[in-house]
């Protein structure tokens, strides 16, 4: 069974990263809107520390985390907005500090957890590993929009080999979430790390294929960013498709960005906008979708 030390450890420094670029921000900054219609940078937070709860309560309260989610099935459409509008109409300074003793606390309960542990969530059932990679592509997600709204340019880390691996693993989830069967065969992923080091998956051999960098492919499946802005190359018709459709977020498809640039993708990007809030994410072969949980990339 792997350590997941070190993706808890990730997940701390991506939030530690985010704290710093928001933790100076004026009153007049924390309320400015951010890629996500309707949401401002403090919305951005309080959808992020909300989730924390949740995934806290998941870890240590299975009742009352059920209750939760009955009260999310009874307003499928409107408890992410609702609860990041609860949030956002704190000060500033109570809604960071908020956050702060909520992650820390997830933080605790992740690295106490028996080895083997699982623990319930709106999609299937997580691992300690599981949770935190969640935790992190939704934190490194929502920071992009974030530093949108503030002028700030993130510069990307090997971090994103946690949101590169789920994206790669939720691919049939994908598929299942647009009522498609997906294909029977695994693609081949080769992706360029921030470092410059490849990360691959599936066979080498693979007929159908996805190339291009690491970052590019991380915007497009929690959907900051639309494929046209995207320098990433698909080979075979299955593959194609699936860069029209991917996402690494639990819920129904997400309506994602529309395109910044037209001809040939830029080849850096920026912090691409991307949907609101979007709830907590899942790992392996995700269920069918359930409930509506944030549009991570859809927000």
């Amino acid at each position: 069974m792997a350590d997941p030390t070190p993706v808890i450890d990730d997940l701390r420094a991506e939030s530690d990263e985010l704290d710093l670029m928001v933790a100076e921000s004026s009153p007049e900054q924390w309320a400015l809107p951010t890629p996500a219609p309707g949401w401002t940078v403090a919305h951005q937070i309080a959808h992020l520390a909300w989730t924390d709860r949740s995934a806290l309560l998941a870890v240590t309260d299975t009742g009352a985390f059920q209750a939760l989610v009955e009260k999310a099935l009874a307003a499928l459409d409107s408890f992410v907005d609702e609860g990041a509008e609860e949030g956002a109409a704190l000060p500033p300074a109570d809604l960071l500090a908020a956050w702060r003793t909520g992650r820390t606390a997830l933080d605790e309960a992740l690295r106490a957890a028996p080895p083997g542990a699982r623990f319930p969530w709106y999609g299937p059932p997580m691992s300690v590993a599981s949770m935190a990679t969640a935790r992190l592509m939704e934190t490194w997600a929502h920071a992009g929009d974030v530093a949108d709204a503030l002028g700030v340019v993130r510069t990307p880390t090997d971090r994103l080999r946690h949101v590169a691996r789920l994206g790669v693993r939720t691919r049939d989830f994908a598929y299942g979430v647009h009522g498609l069967t997906p294909p029977a065969d695994e693609f081949r992923v080769e992706l360029t790390a921030p470092s410059g080091a490849l990360w691959a998956y599936g066979p080498e051999d693979a007929p159908q294929r996805v190339t291009g960098p690491a970052l590019d492919f991380c915007l497009l499946v929690t959907q900051r960013a639309h494929r046209a802005d995207l320098a990433l190359t698909a080979v075979g018709p299955d593959a194609d498709r699936w860069l029209d459709l991917a996402q690494a977020f639990a819920g129904p498809p997400g309506p994602g960005r529309p395109p910044r640039h037209h001809g040939n993708p830029p080849e850096h990007h920026g912090n691409p906008p991307e949907d609101r809030g979007n709830p907590p994410e899942h790992h392996g072969n995700p269920p069918k979708p359930h409930g509506r949980p944030s549009q991570e990339a859809g927000r």
